[in-house]
């Protein structure tokens, strides 16, 4: 029996490719290494969405070489978009590397790894775009904690954003069918997962190409009816899908978290123009205010692209005012990539990597100050907490997550007082910071208890 050791790079829905090539591997007979030098075959699944994460998965591709020399019989395979966009080239580049499989080919790993036992047999690179649907019943090692889960919805994106690879990676955007989504839900709440974070490179656009048609909204009306779920999460909202129907929907059911993770890209006409994104930042002001009126206190997460072509001083300083107006609960900002085979890779006046940097900081520092502001409302609150993980070694210190704090990007709540992992407590809210809570606990919250507050 092999043991295989997997390093995942990228998104969410990267993670959950990764967890169903365990699942594959597990399936037929592959045994996990709790690291890598125990293994006989190291898998890195890799993202290519912009350079530095291009540059992470070539980083992590020459380290598990390495090992592979140290090793005789170990084998190497690189998985995930690296592959599905460069495998040919990675090919001739890394020799080293025994299987490439791309987005669309990767459960037929195991298969692959046992045609390249013999040394003259080399798995090939599959290029173009392709994605594979997961099945309720498709076998996946889940590594997230035991209590969480991301759940992917659709695979793909219509979309044709100036600046963005995905369509080219992922392929056309193409839904599952609602029950499907609903029977792995309804099992992994079998398991002890309480909480839901659906995920899809549009999750707005869900159900918009099946026939019949379904929506997001009608999705999430039926995940709330599955037994001992407790969370449900929205992550990557595209704006143009955002309906009246979606918006209400997540205000009625105590199920959806009051959490709405909606990237926005720029605030300036043009540059919104020039990514191929919205028609304006009055379009985008509008929408806010529609999420708002119809979730009251919902949280709002964006991010934006700074240094994009084009993107002047005058452009950047009506994103910042646009930020400051907004009053954003979450905001993550990146400097623009430039990707071959996009629209924008051509632009002229592209941006100095100084001005996008100093751009970045000066963005970030704006949304410092609004968002310590915006936690400072919870103190003196008594919050509904999901409990993760220990927080040090000392006893009864923990770190767990409000309703508007995303797995992984948002910040944490640090709490004293008797928890377990998986928990939901009520924390009384005692300290802010700028992204950050502390508090201690004032009970146990049952599964059928909810809180108004939302925070």
């Amino acid at each position: 029996m092999e043991k295989i050791h997997l390093l995942s790079l990228g998104c969410p829905k990267n993670l959950v490719d990764s967890e169903l090539m365990l699942g594959a591997l597990t399936g037929a007979g592959f045994e996990v290494a709790s690291s890598p030098e125990e293994a006989q075959v190291l898998i890195v699944n890799t993202c290519a969405f912009v350079e530095a994460a291009k540059k992470e998965s070539i980083d992590a591709i020459l380290q598990a070489g390495e090992l592979k020399h140290k090793a005789p019989g170990r084998r190497l395979v690189v998985a995930g978009c690296l592959s599905q966009r460069y495998g040919e080239e990675l090919r001739e580049l890394l020799p080293e590397v025994d299987v490439f499989v791309g987005t669309g080919n990767f459960l037929e790993l195991p298969d692959l790894l046992r045609r390249t036992q013999a040394p003259e047999r080399q798995g090939l690179a599959y290029a173009g775009a392709a994605h594979l649907l997961p099945q309720p019943r498709t076998p996946r090692i889940t590594t997230t904690p035991f209590f969480s889960s991301y759940v992917k919805v659709s695979e793909g994106c219509d979309h044709k954003c100036a600046f963005c690879i995905i369509p080219k990676i992922r392929g056309r955007h193409e839904s599952r069918r609602p029950g499907e989504i609903v029977e792995e839900v309804r099992m992994l709440a079998g398991r002890g997962v309480r909480e839901f974070n659906l995920i899809a490179q549009d999750l707005t656009a869900y159900g918009r190409d099946l026939r019949p048609a379904a929506s997001l909204a009608g999705l999430l009306r039926e995940l709330a009816r599955v037994e001992n779920v407790h969370w449900i999460r929205l992550l990557y909202c595209y704006p143009n899908f955002v309906t009246d129907e979606l918006l209400d929907t997540i205000a009625e059911l105590p199920q959806v978290v009051k959490y709405i993770d909606i990237p926005l890209q720029h605030a300036d006409d043009q540059v919104l123009r020039a990514m191929r994104r919205e028609r304006s930042a009055d379009a985008l002001r509008n929408l806010l205010a529609r999420i708002r009126r119809r979730v009251p206190d919902v949280v709002v997460r964006t991010s934006f692209i700074v240094g994009f072509p084009g993107e002047t001083e005058a452009a950047f300083s009506r994103l910042v005012e646009f930020v400051r107006e907004s009053q954003f609960d979450r905001m993550g900002v990146f400097t623009y990539s430039r990707e071959e085979n996009t629209v924008a890779y051509d632009l002229a006046a592209q941006v100095p990597e100084r001005v996008k940097r100093a751009r970045r900081a000066h963005l970030m520092e704006v949304q410092a100050e609004i968002a310590l502001r915006r936690n400072q409302r919870h103190v003196g609150q008594s919050i509904e907490v999901l409990v993760e993980s220990q927080s040090g070694r000392q006893p009864n210190r923990w770190r767990g997550r409000t309703a508007g704090q995303a797995p992984e990007i948002d910040g944490m709540v640090f709490i004293k007082g008797a928890a377990e992992a998986g928990e939901f407590v009520r924390v009384h809210i005692d300290k802010a910071h700028t992204y950050d809570l502390h508090g201690h606990v004032v009970d146990a919250i049952d599964a059928t208890q909810r809180l108004v507050i939302n925070a």
